[in-house]
């Protein structure tokens, strides 16, 4: 039998199921202590929750709704999980060592139907999306991975940026907002945490609505229509006539300055022409630039890693034209580093 994950449960969501059944509020603060600080991965391992709460969560829950299919470790830390879900699906999640911390890498559904042409991720159609205790599950199996490694070590901070567009699950991802960013629980701090989305304006105004203090990134990767709709085909039913005014609505609600993802392609976006075309977009803007380089991938042959030089030289066009921009350090390059790759190459083994 397939039982809802409790990782999906909010404290406050905990709280009212277990009051409506009869047990003391005092009692979901319990259980919520051994989920996220202790991080039991069974509910006998409980000691101090009563029999008769612990019969009614595991009638009702699980703990463990993932299992490890796969799992690489890169030379420079970076680790990729491959994940089985309860259905047989496969999802990938990153972890990844900076500087400021440990950030780990989400993902939202099962497949990707934005499509855009250069991802490894959209090779596969969406399935279906997971649920906000999927989502959970895939922190709570990584910090147990570095508990076990034992050096003391703890997820600092979180993009929502692997397979599926999480404003595709709008609701189930805001939820895992939630209960991450719990004081009593994970308590990773919203300004740790970054949404991607490849432009889904509705629900911009809606997410900028919510005043939730997380990042928001943008998957740019052109300067007009024209381009974007040719390697982004979301552009099509959401032009950058409909989205810069939902990134002009986040910024001013929020506050916050937004960062625009920017994929460099080897002489399909990456001239300076682009980059002056992609400054004059921008204007005057509270956002940063994030300039990515391109992890080549089998399936889309068409399309390179831009070349250094070209690299700099965009760069250089925006920082003369006063945009604020990076270049981004690329982890776990010798692991199939590109979203999507591994899931993709496994299923093709399976087949």
């Amino acid at each position: 039998m397939n039982l809802e994950s409790i990782y999906g449960l909010t404290s406050e969501q905990l709280t009212t199921w277990l009051l409506e059944r009869g047990h003391k509020k005092g009692r979901a603060a319990q259980v919520w202590d051994w989920l996220y600080r202790k991080r039991v991965t069974d509910f006998s391992e409980m000691k101090d929750v009563n029999k008769d709460c612990l019969q009614l969560l595991q009638e009702h829950f699980s703990i463990q709704t993932l299992t490890e299919h796969t799992k690489q470790e890169s030379a420079d830390g970076t680790v990729k999980f491959l994940f089985n879900l309860k259905d047989g699906s496969l999802i990938e999640t990153v972890l990844m060592r900076h500087k400021y911390g440990l950030s780990v890498c989400v993902t939202t559904q099962v497949g990707c139907n934005i499509g855009c042409s250069f991802c490894a991720s959209g090779l596969l159609k969406k399935d279906r999306d997971l649920s906000s205790g999927e989502i959970v599950e895939q922190i709570m199996k990584v910090q147990l991975h570095l508990d076990q490694v034992g050096q003391g070590e703890k997820v600092s901070h979180i993009v929502i940026m692997g397979i599926g567009e999480p404003f595709d699950n709008f609701k189930n991802m805001v939820d895992f907002l939630e209960i991450v960013k719990d004081q009593k629980g994970l308590e990773i701090g919203p300004r740790h945490i970054t949404v991607s989305t490849s432009g889904l304006a509705e629900k911009i105004y809606e997410f900028a609505d919510l005043k939730l203090q997380v990042n928001l990134a943008i998957s740019l990767h052109a300067p007009n229509d024209e381009l974007r709709t040719r390697i982004m085909k979301i552009n099509r039913a959401i032009p950058l006539s409909k989205l810069m005014p939902a990134i002009d609505y986040y910024i001013e609600k929020s506050n916050r300055r937004i960062t625009l993802e920017y994929i460099l392609l080897k002489d399909v976006n990456d001239q300076k022409e682009h980059a002056q075309e992609l400054a004059e977009l921008i204007g005057g803007r509270r956002a940063y630039v994030n300039l990515i380089p391109y992890n080549p991938v089998d399936e889309h042959s068409q399309y390179q890693r831009s070349d250094e030089q070209s690299v700099l030289a965009f760069y250089d066009v925006l920082k003369k034209n006063g945009i604020n921009c990076g270049i981004r350090i690329e982890h776990g390059t010798d692991i199939d580093a590109a979203c999507g790759q591994l899931r993709s190459k496994q299923i093709k083994q399976a087949k």
